[in-house]
């Protein structure tokens, strides 16, 4: 059964003379301006109890009263995928997406996708815009990402992801020795020739800013922290590799295995069968849309990665001249 919002306000003398549709967004702060013009337009939302406009002048006094229906937003399938979630609570749901799970249905992934499995473990989040998601993490890219459960969760959110102060740190696996971190300002597109890719371009591109810092050099390699400012897609892929420090395993952006002079067969191994980029996100920090509560989620490294960082860091042992044991 969809559930049903029920609120009022009063327009203050601030408000008197605004448009319906801004003076809404203003007293509705729970709402997205553009669900409230939805409503508007069905008559789910009222000035003194009259059908209105969106552009309709309000006055000083009038109330403003809400009762409205919400239905589903999507039409995706509810499935049982059993999740990895850190926290829960009525407002919104933190989890740990393994690598390999897409996160939302698209072409050759109809179903079995992380919206599929929340809607299977939440019914109401079919009500939400893109099932709850408020951000995404590429299929191969494991770690922790935080999903609304209502309606005034999801708009919280993104309004927090748009003024970016969320913070999401990942980790990654360089292909390089990197001599220090740095800040990536450059803006990213759809790449000009391959579609499928996006790439740092001259024009038309999106702003796009990476923090990272050096947590561990190997002699081949460099284990890096990435803060992001923004969010655009394969970000931390795209702007390594445009740097020319690719992350391991990626085929869209790294290209084949790269194998150092002189190494080990057990590092070879490593570095060919890493089946996918060496990125994890491991922390999320955010404010509860509901308490006001700031709060932070850390995600361990999945297996994957500990092992590929534990070959790695075995060879300098072996390789290291006396003077560096």
């Amino acid at each position: 059964m969809a559930d049903r919002i029920r609120a009022r306000a009063e327009v203050g003398p601030e408000l008197d003379g605004e448009r319906l549709d801004q003076a809404a967004a203003r007293l509705f702060p729970d709402y997205s301006r553009s669900r409230l013009q939805t409503w508007i337009k069905r008559g789910e939302l009222l000035a003194d109890g009259e059908l209105c406009r969106p552009r309709d002048k309000v006055r000083s006094g009038a109330e403003l009263t809400v009762d409205a229906l919400l239905e589903d937003e999507v039409s995706w399938q509810a499935e049982t995928v059993e999740l990895d979630i850190l926290y829960e609570d009525e407002a919104i749901l933190v989890l740990n997406k393994p690598a390999g799970l897409v996160v939302h249905p698209a072409a050759g992934h109809a179903d079995g996708t992380l919206v599929n499995a929340l809607i299977g473990h939440a019914a109401s989040m079919a009500q939400l815009p893109r099932g709850g998601i408020v951000h995404r993490l590429d299929m191969e890219t494991s770690g922790v990402m935080v999903a609304a459960k209502t309606l005034s969760a999801h708009h919280h959110l993104v309004a927090q992801l748009q003024a970016r102060t969320v913070k999401r740190q990942y980790c990654a696996v360089c292909i390089g020795a990197m001599t220090g971190g740095g800040t990536i300002d450059e803006p990213i597109g759809r790449h000009p020739r391959q579609r499928k890719k996006m790439a740092v371009v001259a024009t038309g591109g999106k702003p796009a800013i990476t923090h990272y810092k050096v947590t561990r050099r190997f002699a081949h390699h460099t284990r890096i922290a990435v803060n992001l400012e923004t969010g655009r897609t394969h970000q931390i892929r795209v702007h390594m590799a445009h740097r020319h420090y690719p992350l391991i395993g990626d085929p869209l952006y790294g290209g084949r295995p790269r194998i150092p002079k002189g190494a080990s067969e057990r590092l070879i191994e490593a570095l060919r069968r890493f089946p996918r980029q060496a990125l994890h996100a491991e922390s999320l920090g955010l404010i509860h849309p509901v308490t006001g509560e700031a709060m932070q989620f850390d995600c361990p490294l999945p297996p994957d990665m500990v092992e590929l960082l534990q070959v790695l860091t075995e060879e300098d042992s072996v390789n290291a001249r006396p003077d560096q044991a």
